[in-house]
């Protein structure tokens, strides 16, 4: 393990001039502590959101290509102010877009993935005992355009820097840690000591905001070691390794609930595995992630599909469907934009036995109806209602003391 720490600091975090001010404070404590730092940060609070506003204003079907350039410049703002932050108290700093650091991509716009990193530059930098600042989030593609890595990419940028540089990497927030339930849900919410990668991987995954799943991938694959802890507030935060740290009778470790899910239910298709094959795979050419999947079986040679996508795919979702609606006129389009996918995550599960008859009995006890299930070694999630949601959420909570 090297001497470089990496901290990402989220949009909230740097989210006006006197919260930069604070986290320039952080970096120098830690900094003093005899460490070399490199920092990662985000568009300063909902910057994003706004520059996502202003495209639609300017068009309803932006490029993409131009969608990354505009993204990228959030996080320009950030290290830029945060650089002069450090310098204002005496300190030396540097700050580098994505693509000045080196950090490669590839893939779609707007949904990039990192495929290498040089660190040629951040080495140079540390060298010569500067504070390294990185904007998250952002990279250049073969083609020498700046790509984004999604919503969340951030995290990724961190973990992915931490990786290369062998590195802990210190995930900052508006939160103390990661906890079993998302206390702004259930305010009776523990916050955990250690999750495990996997544990965390499936919680990130299924919606807990906290992080990113594709940092988690690439934490787990490297073995760094990630800890979340809040920004302003000097308290113990979640460390997230390999183990984890799991209490004999604890089945459950944490709950996350997603409401940015929509569920498609297709009725009446010809049971033909060609045609079924050829349908998810125009949602794989355009990166739409397909997560739950139910087939009934087959009567009089027709079958019905559900499954769960993205709510931001719905645009691209909706031109697959009805291309796929004018080939096979029989069929029936369902779309459901009300709903929420909750799940419960846990190691424990493999070593006890009626964790999902537990589960299922307490939202049949509140009267919530399951429209979707699927599970794991380690993981149930079902889609409900979101009329649903808070119920569900309090009582599973307080089923499995989270």
């Amino acid at each position: 393990m090297s001497n470089i720490v990496v901290q990402k600091y989220g949009g909230t975090s740097v989210g006006s001039v006197e919260r930069i001010k604070n986290v320039a404070k952080r970096i120098i404590k830690k900094k003093e502590s005899g460490h070399q730092i490199l920092v990662v940060v985000s568009a300063m609070g909902k910057s994003t959101d706004d520059l996502v506003k202003l495209a639609y204003d300017i068009s309803p079907t932006p490029p993409k290509r131009e969608m990354d350039r505009l993204l990228s410049t959030g996080e320009q703002v950030s290290i830029s102010l945060l650089s002069m932050a450090l310098q204002s108290m005496g300190y030396d700093a540097i700050s580098f877009t994505g693509p000045q650091v080196g950090i490669r991509t590839s893939g779609r716009h707007t949904k990039s993935r990192i495929e290498g990193i040089d660190t040629t530059k951040i080495l140079e930098a540390l060298h010569e005992d500067k504070i390294v600042i990185v904007a998250g989030f952002q990279g250049v593609n073969e083609n020498d355009d700046v790509t984004t890595l999604g919503r969340g990419g951030s995290d990724t940028s961190a973990v992915a820097l931490a990786c290369v540089l062998d590195a802990t990497c210190e995930i900052y927030t508006d939160v103390e840690g990661i906890y079993g339930v998302d206390p702004r849900l259930y305010d009776k919410a523990k916050k955990l000591d250690t999750v495990s990668y996997e544990e965390m991987l499936e919680m990130a995954s299924l919606g807990a905001g906290v992080m990113h799943p594709r940092a988690i991938e690439l934490a787990s694959k490297y073995n760094t070691k990630i800890v979340v802890a809040s920004s302003e507030f000097d308290v113990p935060g979640t460390i997230i390794n390999k183990g984890g740290n799991h209490m004999e009778g604890q089945s459950i470790t944490g709950l996350a609930i997603d409401n940015d899910e929509l569920m498609i239910t297709i009725r009446d298709i010809p049971f033909d595995l060609n045609i079924t094959s050829q349908f998810f795979s125009q949602f794989a050419n355009k990166s739409i992630n397909i997560d739950m999947i139910s087939q009934g079986a087959p009567v009089k040679g027709l079958i019905n599909i559900s499954f769960t996508a993205p709510v931001q795919d719905l645009a691209d979702a909706r031109k697959i469907l009805n291309c796929f609606e004018e080939k096979y006129p029989g069929i029936g389009v369902i779309i459901n934009e009300n709903v929420s996918k909750l799940s419960v995550v846990g190691v424990g599960m493999r070593s006890q036995s009626g964790v999902a008859a537990k589960f299922f009995q307490l939202l049949t006890d509140n009267n919530i109806q399951i429209l979707m299930i699927t599970t794991s070694e380690i993981r149930i999630s079902c889609v409900i209602k979101t009329t649903d949601r808070d119920i569900a959420v309090t009582a599973t909570a307080k089923a499995f003391d989270l």
